[in-house]
């Protein structure tokens, strides 16, 4: 891949500014024991006026984490602006950000295409498989560039700049459980509509009906292994990071493997997230 000059000394500069402000933010670095006080880990959630206050229970309705919310809202808008500028510039000669964007969408529907048997579900499963890409891509991208980040010390919010990477909604397991349901459930429901009501309930059962309490749970372990699959690498690629970050106390290496964990590792686990979706979706329509 060959980089225009201009493309060189945008490069340059993206790099220079990392290296400097790594340089600021090491010194307010502390040692091991201030780890509890950086953004990783730590969440910022508030609890609303409603519902019982005083329940401990796994399922609180009423707790929101204002970092999962925001910055996913932030993503959400970005990318909604990003597809009208391109659209609004779409020529019969694309340019790069067109081309870019054309051979993402490509990839992505013959994907869906080679996948899915039946036509009439390509373009849905396409529309939310390449949506889930490009959300958890920006999701996961943002962590390995520093920026705001917020720790909570005595039940206070604290914003801290450039000490830690972006928050990114994938280390919040809510945020990928609820994709991860919501392809469970489009998944069933596609199948329903392709194979009747009948043959759907009858496949639980198949091939013996003893065997209907190990489908069920098969089908309820996909979205539990689809979740924890994204958040395990995302969140615990964030911490592994910070544990090193503090014990080498170096400059460049920290950068590199922010880069590493949150940008390769980042898109491959989008990349297989969408894959999974894919495949899901797949196994109950063909």
């Amino acid at each position: 891949m060959s980089l225009s000059k201009k493309e060189k000394i945008f490069v340059g500069i993206l790099l220079v500014a990392i290296v400097v402000i790594w340089a600021f933010s090491l010194r307010d670095v502390g040692g091991m024991d201030d780890l509890k006080n950086m953004g990783i880990g730590s969440k910022w959630i508030a609890t609303l006026p409603y519902g019982d206050s005083e329940s401990t229970g796994f399922f609180r309705l009423n707790r929101i984490n204002w970092m999962t919310v925001g910055v996913g809202a932030a993503i959400v808008i970005g990318l909604i602006w990003f597809a009208r500028s391109v659209g609004k510039k779409m020529s019969t000669v694309p340019g790069r950000r067109q081309s870019f964007v054309e051979l993402l969408l490509d990839f992505m529907y013959n994907t869906v295409e080679e996948s899915i048997t039946r036509k009439e579900f390509i373009k849905p499963v396409f529309v939310i498989s390449t949506t889930l890409f490009f959300f958890i891509t920006i999701s996961n991208l943002i962590s390995g560039i520093p920026g705001v980040s917020v720790s909570v010390i005595n039940g206070e919010p604290v914003f801290g700049l450039f000490l830690d990477t972006w928050y990114t909604p994938t280390s919040d397991l809510n945020t990928n459980a609820t994709y991860a349901i919501m392809i469970l459930v489009i998944s069933h429901a596609f199948s329903i509509k392709a194979r009747g009501f009948k043959t759907w309930i009858k496949s639980f059962f198949e091939p013996n009906p003893i065997m209907f309490p190990m489908n069920l749970v098969g089908e309820l372990a996909k979205p539990i292994s689809h979740s924890l699959r994204l958040f395990g690498n995302i969140y615990g690629g964030g911490i592994l990071v910070l544990i090193l970050s503090y014990m080498i106390k170096y400059l460049i290496l920290p950068v590199f493997l922010w880069g590493f964990f949150g940008m390769f590792i980042g898109l491959i686990q989008a990349l297989v997230f969408s894959m999974l979706s894919i495949a899901y979706i797949a196994a109950q329509v063909n």
